[in-house]
């Protein structure tokens, strides 16, 4: 009780102010009461006054008074006064003062005038009751009490059962039978039943139990008996055990319990007649059996599972079936069935759904719904829930739908009226209801067709509040596809109208939430249900049984079969598929063949699968030896185009998981897009074209897809059009391209760390071909608007988003063409005029106007010294054209003609075709063919504009500003290079525009000097290319190797093509071409001797290449050799040397690496089919065979057998801007003193012979030169450089030249000179000295040659990087010096020393400093001139001592001078090139000026040429027996002894000529 405590005063003045205070209290605390407030505060507040009186505190009357006041209040305030009285009752009995229980007993007897007897009876003891004499014994009143409960409690009243009083009961079933369809109602029934059990005293429980059994037999009188059992029940509890008792009646083994007694049993329920929980317990099975039931259901599902899976032995078949028959005998013996599951439906069918959840909730998930009937009550139930929304929102039009009685319960759940409506019980309906919807296909159907209008609404909604509610309900939709929709259709039996009714809704959806739902569909549900484990198992079984049975014979049939099976559980069936496919990868076909009976969901549920597969974390992408890709990748790859191109399956989900994986980084999966493009676009990328696909290439879309590709891909219109959607819709056009140009040099500075180099340039090419490729695609299938709304400028993307050039252009090409041609459709438009002139003007018009931006914007491509030597327009044009734009390809065009023309006549002529099918191919071959035509005329007018564009801008494309040599290195380096190993296509292209420049007679362009550049500096080069880089490589050296020798092989064509060319000019001035002398010129001889020099440099890279045992230069260099097979070799031991190094390299690489063996073996079969077509050295160009020659004819000049050095090899960036300004400002500071002699610089020769002109001078000659040379050299000494650098170099030159002294000497000490040869030398002087007067009076200098060998021998080793011909630039130096000495100097080397390995040739060069062209020369002059006065004074028998020892200090002076000097660090690659321009092969060189005035004067030229050549031929021996790993001479020793003595004393006439001839210059 709540203590209230009153006031001391209100007692104290309880008569003045107290008492008004207490009833006051006391009102305020009965207005609380009647509000709903406890009544523990009032009982408080009496309880106080009474105990106050008790205590003597406040007097009896006063306090009965204002008691019997309060008594009015309310009408149970006697009650709360009694319980008052109650409580002080026991207190004070407990007391021992007897004062305070007589105050009590006043009290209540005070109080007995408005506090009843009776509730006073009822609330005191009965000893209180007695003193106040309300009773008259409190013993007796007890035991009156004990009566009165022993007969209400405990005495059983005997009431008439069925059988002793049968009448009764009788007319009790016959009232409840009767027909209540009258105004009979259940009140009057009651009475009825009240009087029958008054009149033959029926037991009331046992007449409960009848009315319940006659309800059980009228069920459908729900709404009576209910009533009745309502006003007839008092106690819930009674009608709890009598159902109880009814129900365990029917729980014996093989008794099944009615359906009518579920159905009261919920009646009852629904109606809260009972408890559930009351009932609950009465039911049988138990909630522990059900589960263990639940459970071994799952065990024996995945042991079935297991068993479909496992292979099983006979014995184990045996023990198998006998264990399947014990079982059947227990099942024999049936069960109970189970009650709960029974009132379950029975609630379900009258809908109350909160008990029937109650019941379910008891249970595993999905059990109770696993059973039909349940299921199908949910079901109804779930149909009568959504009619409405579903006939206003998803009945499709036209259909009227079957009409849905409603349950007559008002306490169902209440129909859905809105989407919003389905939130309160649909959705845990069909929660509940789970897989078991395939019960009913057409609740199924409605499901769906909601899900469809709500994502229409979604969809088609703007406003933030309604569409937050929608995405509450779309994702409530999305639980319910993936816990109920999915899986019904699993247990489905092949419904595709099913499966078609489920796409129409999930491909409202994007792909991520549709492919969220198949990985749970895939991976999660089928683990869920005994059922779906056991359908998995059936489908894995089904899918291997048609696998196995899969041929390209039958697949219409298997494809029917795997249909089938697909449309209900297409995950396990894919799945099973691709992983036979990753294993064998000739099942594609077939397979792909196959899918054509799938519905819409199952393509989409296969995409995702294969993008699962493709992403299995556990599998490796590289094969075990880490160089190629995995085979099951590869297959997967061609599953992927094959299939997306066949069906219309939606690529969104496969493009972004590219792009995914090149964000991670990851390049393996390329090969997907890859595949993809090619089968969807038809767009081919292989380095295996042909040469008609290359030139069909060229040409216009319709030629390419003609006769571009190996295979003809036709009607790829629509599935390209579909992979055009799918970039643009999901914006993954432009992100694909940067992420491919970015990933390139991703794949070897990222990923290429722990990966095997062969698998790191795979890599490479697969991401360069696929953008390549990808880039076409793009390029011809967006629109203008599109192509130029997504790509942005070239700055942006070359600077901005880091694409690499090549790339940028790549993309920006087609953009530039777009904007071109409709600029001129506008210009053509806004000026009506055919004639072509106008037309050309306007698109020369249109090309300045969309070009101009773009020539400002490669200005920030590069360093502003580039601009220098190329103009931007130059640079961007070269960039921005195709071959599409330089050629027709008429051939292709004829060809591709030509045989639509055989498809029409042998269409024809083929009886078996039907006349109409022979229609439409006809038609179709027509039409092909007038497009074909129609294209080729289109290109060929467009063609003509371009090249007319080209002639008004080639004037300003190159600047004069600096010289030929840097403006050739900047467009070697910024433009041929990087596009020639860009594609195939652009390779042809680089050599194309190469010989086109040339043809345009463009300003200080120089042809002869770019074709050198790229023939002499391959090492580096096919060194650092990948495998397919080097077969585009290999294709722009033919290209060019083509053009070179289309002008070698017919003088008319060369003077045609080449002569009065400024590129062929020889004269490497800064300024442009001014109209050219004919001494400029090189001559048609003169150029056969360059081509030589050419072959030369190739065959001696390509042995150096072979030779270094490295994977990369073998498999590249003979990649290389296998493209330019057409065009080289063509000189007989230039093919025999490479023969040899590629049979050793078969013999080599037989065992150990098969791939390098199998190209090796493919070019050597190749290169002796082509060997009848080579021809040898003198036929090549022009070189007479000496009288006596013991060279044999395979050891002619081959770098391979003779084993000379090799040349300095310019790099791939050989026109770094460093050496580009230090070459030029050495070009302003040196060209003024000797611009004169500059104009003939170049002019050079390149036979054998090419020294024979000046090889026979007198010997008086030589002191003239002696004088000379000291002059010039004491003023270069004066000029020359002293570093530290230099410094070290000098010695280590001194030290070479002092061992290569030695062997020299001990040489020539061991050879006898012969008469005869000193015979002919002094013949050879004088013939020489009359036809240098000759020369020296028409003011020609003789020893041009030499000197240029010179010029150029000391600018090649001043920059390791620039080519042969860049040396021949800017000589400084006078020219007889230089040649005397080179040539001299080269005598000395090949004496001294033998051939060193190619290998260490090329590293030295590498390794080479760059220092100044006077260095080197002052160095080379003085060397060379003293080891040559010592050969000669030595070979002439001067016995002069004075001689001797004049020579001897020279030979000292120069010597120390060249400590002081710069000398090359690269000795074996100087001695490789002096080697080489013995036989002709180095520096072109031009012998066209007129030294020869006179008819004698000619023959006296060419008995020299003969005699000089024969000499360096047979010089050539040597170093030939000595270059394979510097064995000893053997048997030629007497051969070579005699021909170093004719090399001797033509050496030796030689220098005294030089001598003669520079003075004369001078």
């Amino acid at each position: 009780m709540a203590t209230l405590i009153l006031p001391g005063e209100w007692i104290k003045n309880w008569e003045k102010t107290g008492k008004h205070e207490f009833i006051q209290l006391c009102k305020d605390l009965t207005e609380k009461t009647a509000n709903g407030s406890e009544i523990g505060d009032i009982q408080a507040a009496l309880y106080e006054l009474c105990w106050n009186v008790v205590q003597g505190n406040l007097k009896l009357d006063l306090a009965a008074s204002v008691l019997g006041d309060i008594m009015e209040l309310q009408d149970d305030m006697p009650s709360i006064l009694a319980d008052v009285f109650s409580i002080l009752d026991l207190e004070t009995s407990a007391l021992e003062e007897k004062i305070k229980r007589d105050h009590y007993t006043q009290l209540v007897g005070a109080c007995l005038f408005f506090v009843p007897e009776a509730i006073l009876k009822e609330r005191l003891d009965p000893e209180t009751l007695e003193s106040l004499g309300l009773i008259k014994q409190a013993h007796q009143f007890n035991q009156k009490i004990v009566k009165i409960k022993t007969k209400l409690f405990y005495k059983q009243q005997k009431f008439n059962l069925l059988r002793e009083e049968n009448e009764g009961y009788a007319k009790l079933i016959t009232e409840l039978g009767q027909d209540l369809s009258g105004n009979i109602t259940s009140h009057v029934i009651l009475e009825s039943i009240k009087s029958l059990i008054g009149c033959f005293n029926l037991d009331p429980n046992r007449v409960l139990d009848i009315i319940l059994e006659v309800y059980e037999s009228r069920s459908d009188q729900d709404e009576f008996f209910l009533s009745l059992i309502k006003s007839y029940m008092c106690e819930p509890l009674t009608l709890c055990h009598i159902l109880g008792f009814k129900f365990k009646f029917y729980q014996e083994p093989n008794e099944e319990t009615p359906k009518s007694l579920h159905h009261i049993a919920a009646a009852l329920l629904h109606h809260n007649l009972i408890e559930l929980e009351d009932l609950y317990v009465h039911l049988m099975p138990l909630d522990a059996v059900i589960m263990e039931e639940h459970k071994r259901d799952i065990s024996e599902a995945k042991q079935i599972a297991r068993k479909l899976v496992m292979v099983v032995l006979p014995s184990d078949k045996s023990e198998d079936k006998e264990k399947d028959k014990e079982k059947e005998e227990e099942k024999n013996e049936k069960p109970p069935d189970n009650q709960k599951l029974g009132l379950l439906e029975a609630l379900l069918r009258i809908g109350d759904w909160r008990h029937a959840q109650s019941i379910m909730d008891q249970m595993p998930s999905f059990y109770a719904s696993s059973h039909k009937a349940i299921a199908l009550a949910l079901c109804q139930l779930v149909h009568l829930t959504v009619d409405p929304i579903y006939r206003s929102a998803g009945l499709p039009k036209g259909a009227r739908g079957r009409v849905q009685h409603p349950l007559k319960n008002k306490r169902a759940p209440r129909p859905a009226e809105t989407f919003d409506d389905l939130r309160r019980d649909t959705f845990s309906m069909l929660s509940y209801l789970g897989p078991h919807l395939s019960n009913d296909p057409i609740l199924f159907a409605k499901i769906v067709r909601l899900g469809k209008a709500l994502m229409k609404e979604y969809q088609n909604e703007s406003k933030a509040d309604v569409r937050d509610k929608l995405d509450t309900l779309l994702s409530c939709f999305l639980s319910i596809a993936d816990q109920v929709l999915l899986p019904s259709l699993s247990l489905m039996e092949c419904n595709a109208c099913m499966s078609e009714e489920l796409w129409g809704l999930f491909k409202l959806f994007p792909y991520q939430h549709r492919y969220r739902l198949y990985g749970q569909w895939k991976n999660e549900t089928y683990s869920s249900h005994p059922l779906l484990v056991k359908v998995k198992a059936q489908t894995v079984e089904r899918a291997k049984y048609i696998m196995k049975r899969l041929t390209k014979e039958n697949v219409k049939q298997s494809g029917r079969q795997i249909g089938k099976l697909s449309h209900s559980n297409p995950t396990i069936l894919f799945e099973y598929m691709l992983s036979q496919i990753q294993w064998y990868d000739n099942l594609i076909g077939p397979v792909v063949d196959s899918l054509k009976y799938l519905t819409s969901l199952n393509y989409d549920v296969l995409a995702y699968c294969i993008i699962e597969a493709l992403a299995n974390p556990e599998k490796e992408k590289m094969k075990h030896d880490d160089t190629t890709i995995s085979s099951w990748l590869q297959s997967l790859a061609s599953l992927c185009g094959a299939v997306f191109r066949k069906y219309p399956i939606e690529l969104a989900g496969l493009l972004q998981y590219v792009t995914n994986q090149l964000k991670a980084g990851k390049s393996f999966d390329l090969l997907i897009l890859k595949e993809v493009v090619q089968k969807m676009a038809g767009i081919e990328i292989t380095e295996e074209m042909t040469s008609e696909q290359l030139e069909a290439m060229t040409g216009g879309e319709q030629l390419k897809a003609e006769g571009g590709y190996f295979g003809q891909i036709r009607n790829t219109k629509k599935s390209s059009q579909r992979l055009k959607d799918a970039l643009l819709d999901h914006e993954l056009a432009l992100p694909l391209c940067l992420l491919l140009a970015q990933q390139r040099n991703g794949v070897i500075f990222l990923e290429g760390g722990e990966k095997h180099l062969k698998l790191v340039g795979h890599l490479y090419d697969q991401c360069h071909d696929t953008l390549v490729q990808f880039g076409g695609f793009l390029a011809s299938n967006l629109s203008t608007e599109d192509y130029i709304k997504r790509v942005p400028s070239i700055d942006i993307l070359c600077n901005q988003f880091h694409t690499p050039h090549d790339a940028a252009f790549l993309l920006s090409r087609p953009m530039y063409a777009h904007q071109i041609l409709s600029k001129y459709d506008e210009l053509k438009k806004t000026e009506k005029g055919n004639k072509q002139q106008q037309k050309v003007h306007k698109y020369v018009a249109a090309c300045e106007q969309v070009m101009a931006p773009v020539h400002e914007a490669v200005m920030s491509l590069h360093p502003a010294r580039v601009w220098d030597d190329l103009r931007p327009q130059f640079y961007a044009t070269f960039w921005s054209l195709t071959m599409y734009d330089l050629a027709v390809p008429h051939a292709a065009y004829e060809r591709e003609v030509n045989k639509l023309r055989v498809q029409i006549r042998a269409i024809e002529e083929n009886p078996e075709i039907p006349m109409n099918k022979k229609k439409k191919e006809k038609e179709r071959c027509t039409a092909l063919q007038e497009k074909l035509q129609e294209e080729e005329k289109k290109q060929l007018e467009h063609v003509q504009r371009v090249l007319h564009r080209l002639k008004l801008e080639k004037d300003n494309w190159l600047l004069a500003k600096s010289t030929k040599n840097e403006t050739i290195t900047k467009f070697l380096q910024l433009c041929l290079f990087p596009r020639c190993i860009f594609s195939a296509i652009d390779a042809v292209y680089c050599a194309r525009f190469v010989e086109l420049v040339h043809q345009q007679k463009t300003t200080n362009f120089c042809t002869l000097l770019c074709y050198d550049r790229v023939f002499s500096a391959i090492i580096y080069t096919v060194a650092s290319c990948t495998e397919n880089e080097s077969h585009q490589y290999g294709r722009f050296l033919c290209c060019m190797l083509e053009t070179v020798t289309r002008w070698h092989s017919d003088r008319a064509t060369y003077e045609k093509e080449c002569v009065n060319y400024p590129g062929f000019l020889t004269i490497f001035r800064a300024t442009g071409f001014d109209g050219g002398n004919k001494v400029d010129q090189l001559d048609y001889e003169n150029f056969r001797h360059v081509v030589h020099k050419w072959h030369y440099m190739l065959t001696k890279a390509s042995v150096h290449c072979l030779e270094t045992g490295d994977y990369t230069h073998i498999r590249n260099i003979l990649i290389v050799l296998t493209k330019i097979l057409p065009c080289y070799p063509k000189v007989l031991n230039l093919g025999q040397a490479l023969e040899l190094r590629v049979q050793k390299i078969c013999t080599e690489e037989k065992d150990k690496r098969p791939d390098l063996y199998a190209l090796a073996m493919g070019y050597s079969g190749r290169l002796k089919s082509q060997k009848v077509h080579m021809v040898p050295e003198n036929e090549f160009h022009h070189k007479e065979q000496p009288a006596r020659s013991v060279t044999p004819a395979n050891q002619q000049n081959g770098p391979g057998s003779t084993g000379k050095p090799v040349t300095s090899m310019s790099k791939m960036d050989e026109g770094m801007s460093e050496d580009s300004d230090r070459g030029k400002d050495k070009s302003q500071g040196i060209t003024k003193p000797v611009n004169k002699g500059n104009s003939a610089a170049a002019k050079v020769t390149t036979s054998n012979g090419n020294g024979a002109v000046n090889s026979t001078k007198a010997v008086k000659e030589r002191d003239d030169k002696e004088k000379s040379g000291k002059e010039k050299k004491e003023k270069k000494e004066k000029t020359a450089g002293s570093t530290p650098e230099t410094k070290a170099e000098n010695r280590r030159e001194k030290q070479r030249d002092e061992r290569a002294g030695k062997e020299e000497r001990a040489m020539r000490e061991g050879k006898e000179k012969t008469p005869k040869a000193d015979r002919e030398k002094m013949k050879a002087e004088e013939k020489g000295s009359k036809d240098d007067k000759v020369k020296a009076g028409n003011g020609e200098p003789i020893e041009l040659s030499r000197e240029r060998d010179a010029i150029k021998e000391s600018k090649n080793k001043e920059k390791g990087d620039r080519s042969v011909v860049a040396g021949s630039l800017k000589s400084p130096i006078p020219r007889s010096e230089a040649a005397e000495s080179d040539r001299d100097h080269k005598r000395r080397k090949i004496d001294s020393h033998s051939s060193p390995s190619h290998s260490s040739s090329v590293k030295d060069n590498s390794n080479e400093p760059k220092e100044t062209t006077s260095k080197y020369y002052v160095t080379y002059n003085s060397l060379s001139r003293s080891k040559s006065r010592e050969r000669e004074m030595e070979k002439n028998d001067t016995d002069s001592t004075q001689g001797r020892t004049k020579e001897k200090k020279e030979e000292k002076d120069r010597k120390d001078r060249k400590r002081d000097h710069a000398v090359n660090d690269r000795e074996p690659s100087q001695e490789s090139k002096r080697k080489k321009d013995e036989n002709g092969t180095n520096t072109f060189r031009n012998s066209t000026s007129p030294m020869c005035d006179s008819p004698l004067s000619a023959e006296r030229e060419k008995s020299k040429r003969s005699k000089s050549s024969s000499k360096e031929k047979a010089d050539s021996v040597k170093p030939e027996r000595t270059s394979s790993g510097g064995k000893k001479e053997s048997r030629h020793d007497k051969d070579k002894s005699e021909k170093k003595e004719k090399r001797d004393s033509s050496g030796g006439k030689e220098e005294k000529k030089h001598h003669k001839s520079s003075d004369k210059h001078r």
